[in-house]
This record gives structure tokens, C-alpha cells and sequence, in this order.
């Protein structure tokens, strides 16, 4: 197969070592920033273009994006007209433009398309759902979702006041930045109905972009879930409370278990994460997923048509902050 990577930056980099790693020896890279392109190169054995045109040219099987978030779109666009599979980062969009156009295509295609859903393929939250799933807490009530970090220290070595999270035109802000955990609330409790979102810049950090970002979503399963996001504090916090009438789930990035809270026998379980597991390896499982999907033409476990639905929730956030009102997901502030 020959797969093609746009976008040499550090998750671009990635993509193409773990797929030289899967096997995939025909890689193509397209990358405007000769040096770059050199860097790449020396390092893997790649086919460069400059631009996506002569990239698509070159016919790969799939494409990767792995551009700079307000690229995502135009990009995957172009991508998906020409016919190719794609797996496209997150977010799939900064704005709703072409979001739709995108999603139809896939459909009308039969594309294999993924957007990247990393934390899907992470050893904790992947067993939040399989607990999930088996009924162990009945009919889920309410959940708790959290993220956030230091911006500043996200690259320490960079400037984060010219990072694209800063700015508004390049898709910052912590809203999409941590649309894992708005993708993980759906995952976990289906469908969002309706959102309520207070989001602003309340720190001293020169961006901006909203810095801590609250939102409520009503599910249509009744549940509800409260999502908290941010830029702001100093240590890595990631993780969540999940609760039903027979019991709590909570995860916790950083302890790396799962534990299990089972009601009726008043007793907990605990998953710890698996002691040689690497942050890499989740990396590695989505594009491997991705091309297993790819090569027996199977749905994957986030298509661009799913992820717009993920799209619209944050659509929604947005406007319900700048509203101050509650929105309707795909609507009109209620």
C-alpha cells in the first residue's frame, strides 16, 4: 500500500514512523517547508511533494492529515473529491464551513475515512466503555468529564503566544483542543440534545482564545454530562466520574487505573493500565484500526460523518457561550 502524510510536524512525524512501523513501506509526504521535507527524509525513506495536488497525483491508497487545525477542512475536502480514504486529526474543523459537504461526500464515496480519536485507543477510557457496555452501572445518570494543562509548558521550547492555540483563525482555544473529552462524552453517553457552555479567557496568558471552557450536555438518553477544559493549570489532569444506578466508574489519567464501584456488593474493582504501555501505543492502535477498516472495507469507530456529529456539539458550545443561553446541537439557542 502507499500511504501518504501531510503535514511534517510532530504528529505528522509520528504518523509516518508508526506507519513504517505497520508495515506500510510506500510513504509519501507533502510538506511546503523545504527544510522539512530535507529533515523528513534524511530520517525515513519518503516520497516529498510540496503541495497536496502532487501529492493526490502520486495515488496514494490513503491520505493522512496532519495539518494545522484551520487546514483540516479545505485539505480533507480536496482529499475526499479525489476519492481517497483519509484519516484527518481532530479537530476535523475549526469553523462549520465545508463540515457537511465533507460528510456527504464520504457517504455518497463509500470512503474509509477516521478522525483522529487517540483517546478511544487509550487502555483507560477504552475500559470506561467495555464496563459501559457489560451494564455495570445500569442506566447512566450523570457524568464528569476534565481535562486540562499548562499551556505555556505544552512546548516548552516554543513560544506559546505564536502556537496556533492562542489565535482564533488557527483553531485554538481550549474547546477544540480537548474535543476528546467532548468526543467521550457522546461515546460514553450517546447523543447530545442540547448544551449549556460558559467559556472565557480568564488567565494572565497572552492569547486569545477562551482559556477554561464549562460546559453542561443533555443527552438524549436523559443523562446529563459536565465537561471542564483548560489551559490554565499546572499540573496534567485528565480523566472522569461516570455514574448509574447500580454504581460509579471514575478514571484517572494519571494514577492509570480504572475502578469500578459496584453498588449492590458495596465493593470496587480496580484495572490498573498495563505497567510497558507508552503513550505511543494508542497512536499506533488507531492507524491500525484504520487500515484493517481500510483493507476489509469496514466501518471505523469514528468516520468523518460520526465526527461532524462531534463537531456540532462544540458548534453549539461556542454558541451557547457567546449567547449565555442553552443551544439545541445543530438548532437555535432554546
Amino acid at each position: 500500500m502507499k500511504g501518504l502524510v501531510v503535514g511534517a510536524g510532530s504528529i505528522g512525524s509520528r504518523h509516518l514512523r508508526n506507519l513504517r512501523k505497520l508495515g506500510i513501506e510506500e510513504l509519501g509526504l507533502v510538506e511546503p517547508e523545504l527544510s522539512r521535507r530535507e529533515a523528513i527524509a534524511a530520517e525515513l525513506p519518503v516520497v516529498a511533494f510540496a503541495e497536496l495536488s502532487a501529492g493526490l497525483a502520486w495515488n496514494p491508497n490513503f491520505v493522512v492529515v496532519a495539518t494545522p487545525t484551520h487546514l483540516h477542512a479545505t485539505q480533507t475536502l480536496e482529499i475526499v473529491r479525489g476519492g481517497f480514504a483519509v484519516f484527518v486529526e481532530k479537530p476535523l474543523s475549526h469553523t462549520a464551513e465545508h463540515v457537511s459537504e465533507i460528510a456527504d461526500l464520504v457517504e455518497q464515496k463509500r470512503l474509509t475515512t477516521l478522525v483522529g480519536c487517540n483517546m478511544r485507543f487509550h487502555p483507560g477510557p477504552a475500559k470506561v466503555k467495555q464496563l459501559i457496555d457489560e451494564g455495570r452501572l445500569g442506566k447512566i445518570l450523570f457524568a464528569r468529564i476534565q481535562a486540562g494543562s499548562y499551556l505555556p509548558e505544552w512546548r516548552p521550547n516554543s513560544d506559546y503566544r505564536v502556537n496556533y492555540a492562542a489565535r482564533v483563525e488557527t483553531g485554538g482555544g481550549c474547546i477544540l483542543d480537548y474535543i476528546h473529552e467532548i468526543d467521550l462524552a457522546r461515546w460514553y453517553l450517546g447523543e447530545v440534545k442540547s448544551v449549556f457552555c460558559s467559556a472565557a479567557h480568564l488567565s494572565s496568558l497572552e492569547i486569545e482564545t477562551e482559556d477554561v471552557a464549562l460546559l453542561v450536555c443533555r443527552h438524549m438518553s436523559g443523562a446529563m454530562s459536565e465537561i471542564h477544559l483548560d489551559y490554565v493549570q499546572r499540573t496534567y489532569e485528565r480523566g472522569c466520574q461516570i455514574v448509574g444506578e447500580l454504581g460509579s466508574i471514575f478514571w484517572d489519567f494519571n494514577v492509570r487505573t480504572v475502578r469500578w464501584y459496584n453498588a449492590a456488593s458495596k465493593e470496587s474493582s480496580v484495572y490498573s493500565q498495563p505497567g510497558a504501555w507508552e503513550i505511543n501505543q494508542m497512536y499506533v492502535d488507531e492507524m491500525k484500526h484504520f487500515l484493517e477498516c481500510l483493507a476489509e472495507g469496514r466501518p471505523t469507530i469514528l468516520s468523518i460523518p460520526e465526527a461532524a456529529a462531534v463537531m456540532r456539539i462544540v458548534f453549539a458550545a461556542k454558541a451557547s457561550s457567546k449567547q449565555e443561553k442553552t443551544v439545541a446541537v445543530g438548532g437555535a439557542a432554546e
